[in-house]
């Protein structure tokens, strides 16, 4: 009896496919686009991209004074994060319902 309850919960976590493990690759930036094994792609409306995956930037521009007046900008924006870019292979988690996607993270060295 309770191998026949195992195997009754067990077909019940298949039959609802709480979770699917995928990749795709970044075909498109603005707006977000992944294709997943050739078969269809996913545009921005259905992707959850966490922050980790964004572009990030921090602003150091500042101005030296030295003795006599003069003035000298020193450093620009430098990168902290790439984001996603073209052709970036990325772990896919297929929410529950299959309606949405989350970008787990990249995929390196495949």
């Amino acid at each position: 009896m309770l191998d026949q309850i195992k195997l009754a919960a067990l077909a019940a976590i298949d039959a609802s496919n709480p979770v699917s493990v995928m990749t795709g690759t970044v075909t498109n930036l603005s707006p977000l686009e992944v294709n997943v094994d050739q078969r269809f792609t996913i545009d921005a409306d259905f992707l959850i991209v966490p922050e980790s995956l964004q572009r990030y930037e921090v602003d150091l521009k500042h101005k030296h004074a030295y003795t006599g007046g003069n003035t000298e900008d020193a450093l620009d924006k430098i990168v902290i994060r790439k984001g996603l870019e073209l052709n970036d292979i990325v772990l896919l988690l297929r929410v529950q319902g299959g309606q949405q996607f989350v970008i787990l993270d990249k995929v390196v060295g495949a």
